[in-house]
């Protein structure tokens, strides 16, 4: 599966709209992939404003939301029952060429991985929101690892997020 031409004008247009939560509830999907690691079946969504990835107990939502505290945490940790939840969250800005390549080793990436979901928004093929995931082994057990990449060109920005939850 390669990028998916999604279907809808982008809704953040700076990586500093972007939101964090763990427990919204499903939004609009342009585009949804439900994969199967770990033990887990895992929905990896994108949304006109950003995207979601449901796994276990975590609901990570990264999108504009109306109405929530703006901006994304660096770090964040969360213990839940039997899990332990970690995300991370790096904004770059670029000059025109060194975004142009890191986009396209975005897209390598994401089309070169195995379970996957990446889309281009119209106006620029430079305009992609993609998610990776892939199961691997904790210390305690199984677990996922997931990273996102948000792309705005208007503003030459490269949003990358990692997520880990491994079982406790």
């Amino acid at each position: 599966m390669n990028a998916v031409s999604l279907d809808a004008p982008y809704l953040d247009t700076d990586a500093d709209q972007l939101c964090f939560s763990l427990g919204l509830t499903e939004r609009p999907a342009l585009a949804e992939r439900v994969v199967s690691l770990g033990g887990l079946d895992v929905r990896l969504r994108l949304l006109g404003a950003s995207h979601q990835v449901f796994a276990g107990p975590v609901r990570e939502t990264v999108a504009c939301l109306q109405g929530a505290v703006r901006g994304l945490p660096e770090t964040c940790t969360r213990h839940l029952p039997g899990w332990v939840y970690d995300f991370g969250a790096i904004t770059r800005r670029l000059v025109p060429e060194e975004f142009s390549a890191e986009v396209a080793q975005v897209l390598g990436q994401a089309t070169d991985a195995e379970h996957r979901l990446c889309g281009v928004f119209p106006g620029s093929p430079e305009a992609v929101t993609a998610v990776v995931v892939e199961a691997v082994e904790g210390p305690y057990g199984a677990g996922l690892v997931w990273r996102t990449w948000h792309t705005y060109p208007q503003n030459g920005q490269i949003v990358s997020t990692y997520s880990r939850l491994e079982a406790r």
